[in-house]
């Protein structure tokens, strides 16, 4: 299955993400490497958003994640969420549906 972790972020989040950023990279690369985030970014334009897309059986490493990132901790992400992605389409995706 696939969970996508939604990061809402602070105003100052460009301003402020340099203090942080070594080790928020860390965890994800991390995680990354276990096999549990397959892509991970912020939007641009405006930096507002982020999104961390997960694999797994349960929400629980999508959530145990943001409990532990450094941008969460600090102030950096004003909400996070996660909610299932039910993916159809493409290579990798969850629940293939073909016509």
């Amino acid at each position: 299955m696939h969970y996508l972790l939604i990061y809402d972020l602070a105003d100052d989040y460009l301003d402020r993400r340099a203090a942080f950023r070594e080790a928020h990279l860390s965890l994800a690369w991390q995680t990354a490497d276990r096999g549990e985030i397959l892509l991970a970014g912020a939007l641009a334009d405006p930096s507002d958003q982020a999104y961390l897309l997960f694999q797994g059986d349960s929400p629980a490493a999508a959530k145990a994640f943001a409990k532990a990132d450094p941008y969460v901790v600090n102030g950096l992400v004003k909400r996070w969420r996660v909610r299932q992605w039910n993916s159809v389409v493409g290579q990798g995706c969850a629940n293939p549906v073909r016509p």
